[in-house]
């Protein structure tokens, strides 16, 4: 069964080890469900393997109308004339803000949630906020902790981490302009 997002609140992590067929057909199937924003996540690729995958994902992306985001390298971001770039907290550098039209980090206290800010990310995830397979044993931060961060953020917040479509409302209701999603997205 396919459900249905908005569009504008919703952002699917890629994870082409949970997808049952492959992930071009994936991408397909989220396009469907009307989100419009896909992060190319695909961790256990080196940059010449993730540049193969994100040739691949990119055409794919532009004929079902998702925005991709690079996750982790730039230069594959450069080569394929891609302006959105989603890099690890230690990874960001202050001058990326001026290359990419979108940058973005993922982070899990306000400590962190101040450096990202202050290197001009374009938004931030914040997580994990419920329990989720991806994090099994480590306990979710919680709705309180998501709170905390969209009050102090200046940037728009993602939550991730267990986000789902019965709990997306309440992740919003704490401040997040939305939420990403792995599994749900991978597994449709």
């Amino acid at each position: 069964m396919i459900m249905s997002m908005s569009e504008s609140n919703v952002i699917a992590v890629t994870s082409r080890k949970l997808c049952s067929r492959p992930l071009e057909e994936q991408i397909e199937r989220i396009a469907q469900m009307g989100v419009k924003k896909v992060i190319l996540r695909e961790k256990d690729l080196n940059e010449s393997e993730y540049l193969l995958l994100a040739e691949r994902v990119q055409e794919k992306c532009f004929g079902c109308n998702l925005e991709l985001i690079i996750h982790s390298f730039p230069n594959v971001a450069h080569s394929l004339g891609i302006n959105r770039l989603h890099m690890p907290l230690d990874k960001l550098t202050e001058d990326l803000s001026g290359e990419f039209a979108v940058l973005g980090t993922s982070i899990h206290s306000l400590e962190q949630l101040e450096k990202a800010l202050s290197l001009g990310v374009s938004y931030v995830i914040a997580g994990h906020i419920f329990e989720t397979d991806c994090k099994r044993g480590v306990p979710p931060r919680g709705l309180e902790f998501l709170k905390e961060i969209c009050a102090a953020s200046s940037a728009p917040v993602y939550a991730i981490g267990g986000i789902n479509e019965e709990n997306l409302n309440l992740v919003i209701e704490a401040g997040a302009v939305g939420g990403c999603m792995m599994s749900k997205m991978m597994k449709i």
